[in-house]
């Protein structure tokens, strides 16, 4: 809190994090308790060890991938625009102020799912392991994450997402560990139940994949098994999606230096691809634990119906085949991969609005604007609490949508703004508009097409999210060659090579040395 003196120190931490944490902090905001509870339930069960496709994804394309080619560029094009959020520099960039305002809802809009899913996943596994209300736990990691959160700002959530991530990386080995030698000792020739055929289990590690994948295929015949595309649009989402969400982006404003990308890159990747493929491969391993899923009983349009209940799945396997001293060590891991994403959602929401609808940042400052933020900062989460504690559909239903909006918003905005200076204004505002538009579309086609009475295939929310992403990409540079380019002193200020302020700041720093 006393390092937090300015709307810069509480949104950007003063612009002086270093690569390790910056890259766990990227890393803790990516995963939470979301991907081991509903994802690693749902489409374990779906796609068996294919899910596992979705880790590299995320570690090679969502990780290295966007530090590689993102990071030092929107660390350079902020500093030289001296903006501190991603609705301020599209405002800077293309010097305009409702497209800054626009942005700015968009954020506060559709990041509120995304950080209601957190809730979600993190209150499922203490109900069903602690006994305890969905609403205590819902309502005591709002009241953790809003303390540390609102006094110390990004500083505070830097360094406390490096202890977290070590807390995911120590937890996660050691619950993979405890289930693979689980599956690997079940005694030779002893006669299991799956898919209702008698199958003899193998013996030792070498076995634990074949086993996996035999269980698989007699729960999930080939007619059942969900297609390539969805696996593909899952991959892409997830994957991509961290190139056009705003809090992942404006991690990128916060680092040091620019020479610590690569070394951010690569420790990123490397925890994106313990926590995801631990996840996803603890999801096909519920085929050894389950001969079917978890059901549940629900009124849908008036008539009873038994659905399938993903997001208890992970949390009944751990309940049953953990130690109760591991166990506790899991619950840390999902509390502290809830805490981290929640604190970059909430942080990027809360700039949206003090800085970006409020007013730009010197004028905020002078109204008061740090006190401003850690009152939004606490808005935000009692707002994300409320919607939390209400009934909502599946996990990965509700983050699928946050994710194909957002990232469908921003993505293709923010790359060609990034390394295209033919992009203009309209251009800009086209991106953005379609991706919402699209998002609308393709995640109501069921509906839609039930008006005038077509049935609907379904596509499936992720390949839905997929095309709001990839449709930008290409309306973006049509509009821009056909519509008023961005003035030439505001594409060179934000295409400096280095920042003209950092080359001066060095310069005296060592004239007094």
């Amino acid at each position: 809190m006393k390092k937090t003196r300015s709307v810069d120190d509480y949104v950007l931490g003063g612009r002086g994090i270093g690569p390790w944490m910056s890259a766990l902090s990227f890393g803790t905001a990516y995963f939470s308790a979301v991907l081991f509870i509903g994802f690693a339930g749902k489409i374990g069960w779906g796609f068996g060890l294919s899910g596992l496709w979705i880790a590299v994804g995320n570690a090679v394309i969502g990780s290295l991938g966007a530090w590689l080619v993102l990071g030092a560029r929107a660390r350079r094009m902020s500093h030289n625009l001296g903006v501190v959020t991603v609705p301020g520099f599209l405002a800077e960039r293309f010097g305009s102020q409702g497209l800054r305002i626009l942005a700015a809802i968009v954020v506060f809009i559709f990041l509120i799912p995304y950080s209601a899913s957190v809730y979600k996943g993190l209150g499922e596994m203490f109900r069903l392991v602690f006994g305890l209300e969905y609403e205590y736990a819902v309502i005591g990691m709002a009241v953790v994450t809003a303390f540390y959160l609102v006094l110390g700002g990004y500083f505070a959530v830097s360094l406390i997402d490096f202890i977290l991530g070590m807390v995911m990386l120590v937890g996660s080995t050691l619950m993979i560990g405890v289930l693979v030698m689980k599956v690997a000792g079940m005694p030779a020739g002893q006669m299991y139940m799956i898919g209702g055929e008698n199958v003899s289990m193998k013996v030792g590690l070498g076995g634990v994949f074949d086993a996996i994948q035999n269980a698989y295929e007699a729960h999930m015949p080939v007619g059942r098994r969900p297609g390539w595309l969805l696996l593909g649009g899952l991959v892409f989402m997830t994957s991509f999606g961290t190139w056009g969400l705003p809090q992942m982006s404006q991690k990128f404003f916060a680092v040091k230096d620019e020479g610590m990308f690569v070394k951010g890159g690569i420790a990123t990747c490397l925890f994106a691809g313990v926590i995801g493929g631990v996840a996803y491969f603890m999801g096909s391993m519920l085929h050894m634990f389950f001969e079917k899923p978890l059901a549940v009983t629900k009124v849908v349009d008036g008539v009873e119906k038994t659905i399938p209940k993903w997001d208890a799945m992970v949390p009944q396997l751990l309940q049953n085949e953990l130690p109760e001293w591991l166990l506790a060590v899991i619950l840390l891991l999902m509390f502290s991969a809830s805490m981290s994403t929640l604190a970059a959602l909430v942080m990027t929401s809360a700039s949206a609005v003090s800085v970006d609808i409020v007013g730009a940042m010197k004028k905020c400052e002078k109204k008061g604007g740090l006190g401003l933020m850690r009152v939004m900062s606490a808005v935000f989460v009692a707002i994300s609490c409320v919607i939390a504690l209400n009934d909502f559909t599946y996990i990965v239903q509700l983050i699928s949508y946050s994710w194909g909006t957002t990232a469908g918003a921003f993505m293709g905005v923010m790359l060609y703004a990034f390394f295209w200076k033919g992009t203009t204004k309209w251009g800009a505002y086209a991106g953005m508009v379609s991706g919402l538009l699209c998002a609308g579309v393709v995640f109501n086609l069921p509906m839609i097409c039930g008006w005038f009475g077509y049935e609907y295939g379904g596509l499936g929310l992720p390949v839905g999210a997929s095309v709001a992403m990839i449709v930008p990409l290409f309306v973006v540079p049509v509009v821009s060659w056909v519509t008023p380019g961005v003035e030439e002193a505001r594409i060179a200020k934000a295409f400096t090579p280095r920042n003209r302020g950092e080359e001066v700041e060095k310069e005296k720093a060592m004239s007094v040395g």
